[in-house]
Order: structure tokens, then sequence, then C-alpha cells
């Protein structure tokens, strides 16, 4: 049930962001996550990177996934900035979602983040993905850091 609108990637930072969230969906999927959304929006009040539903054997969740991507420096990790007022976004987009998608209401709920720390290489023949407005930098990704129940809300 992703997005029917095609999403247009004009930015180098755009198809970056891009590419992470679909190796976040990917791994997600391996960990046995179902993809629900994907670029979720809605005007005026926020994005969703993807919207995973997580299936046990007593009861599901639907995940609700921040995705981070940040090369290593001294601001601190990709988790790290999703701040506070990212948060409360991201859970505003959320009640949006499960107003336009009743079929999800009785579901537990969970905010997860998948952040990337990337790292600069030097090595052309290392490399997993260039940098569109860099062509000689090179990026070398890490396994992800897949932070379940990231943040909370007290009154959802």
């Amino acid at each position: 049930m992703a997005n029917d609108k095609p999403l247009m990637l004009t930015s180098p930072k755009q198809r970056q962001g891009s590419y992470f969230e679909q190796q976040a969906c990917e791994f997600l999927q391996g960990q046995g996550l179902i993809l629900i959304a994907q670029n979720w929006q809605q005007p005026k009040v926020g994005e969703l990177d993807l919207v995973m539903l997580e299936k046990g054997q007593a009861w599901s969740t639907l995940v609700f996934v921040e995705v981070r991507q940040r090369q290593q420096s001294h601001f601190g990790d990709a988790a790290l900035s999703v701040t506070a007022a990212k948060q409360r976004k991201i859970i505003k987009a959320a009640r949006y979602f499960l107003q336009q998608n009743p079929q999800y209401h009785k579901y537990e709920c969970r905010f997860d983040v998948i952040a990337y720390n990337t790292m600069n290489k030097k090595n052309k023949n290392e490399a997993n993905i260039t940098l569109d407005n860099q062509p000689n930098q090179r990026l070398e990704i890490n396994q992800p850091e897949w932070l379940q129940g990231a943040f909370i809300t007290s009154a959802w």
C-alpha cells in the first residue's frame, strides 16, 4: 500500500536518502518485517520513511521507521540526529497514517530508527556508493544500527 504518487528525486541528497531507505527496507524485510508503506507523505504534516508490520505469535506491531545516515563526524552519530522536534513530527505523521488506514488501529505501534554511520573511503574499488555531488568521494557502508522502540509517545 505504498504511496501512489511517483517520487521525484532531484537532489543528490534526496537520491542518497532514497538509497539508504531502500537498504533499511531490505534489512528489515530480512529480519521478517513486512513493508506496508515507503515514503508515506501527508502534506503540511510530515513523512514516514518506512511503515512496517512485525508479525508476532500473540500480536502484531505496526513499526514506524525513521532512516538516518550521517558521515562520521564530531556532530555525533546518525541516531542522535533524530531530535525531539523530529520525533514529534514522526508521531504526528503516524497519527495521520492511522486515521487514513483504520485497518491498523488495533495494532500495537512502535517507533524505530535505522541509523547508518558511513565513512569516506579513498579506494574507489572498495566503495558501496558514490556521492552524486562528489564523484571521487565514496562511502563505506556499515551494518545499520537498529534501535527498536527508539522513542515513545506518552499521548498516543
